[in-house]
């Protein structure tokens, strides 16, 4: 487990991140928490006295990452953008998301579905995941099942399924 002390920062225009209140994670650090890792990392830990777990250190390029910070977390942490706070963060190696059922079912129709699904890094597929299970109603929870469903049809990732839909592209 490493411990830094770092500043809470918030982008204020940086395209789809404008707003986001993080915490910059120099490469240096990246490196001993996951060496060699370029993509997403999960961490588990401390900021200050919260324990997390599960939280993911983006990439930001050169092996920068950043620590996105959620309006939830900041109240917990009772800290904003300009505070200090004290990190002990370790690789998260047990966090697991588990699919669901209903997912599951409709995926295994056909064999290239779940092929594909599972071919997709464990942080892509949580992604599908988490969306799925932010539904608030039967109806839209279905809807995001078809949508995962020809997503995987079409070998998209979940940034490029929700472009294609939003685009109003027909599988």
């Amino acid at each position: 487990m490493i411990t830094l002390e770092a500043e809470i920062e918030r982008f204020e225009a940086n395209g789809e991140k404008t707003g986001w209140t993080y915490i910059f994670i120099p490469h240096e650090i990246a490196e001993q928490i996951r060496p060699g890792e370029r993509r997403s990392i999960r961490v588990k830990g401390k900021i200050d006295d919260v324990e997390i777990s599960g939280i993911g250190l983006m990439p930001m390029g050169h092996g920068d990452f950043i620590m996105a910070l959620n309006k939830p977390l900041r109240r917990l942490l009772r800290k904003e953008a300009g505070a200090k706070a004290v990190l002990q963060l370790a690789f998260d190696a047990d966090f697991k998301i588990d699919m669901p059922d209903d997912l599951e079912i409709c995926l295994a129709d056909e064999e290239v579905l779940l092929k594909n699904f599972l071919a997709m890094p464990k942080s892509h597929q949580n992604y599908f995941i988490n969306w799925l299970n932010t539904a608030k109603t039967e109806a839209t929870r279905t809807k995001r099942l078809v949508m995962i469903v020809n997503a995987m049809a079409n070998k998209l990732d979940f940034g490029g399924m929700l472009r294609a839909n939003r685009n109003g592209t027909s599988y």
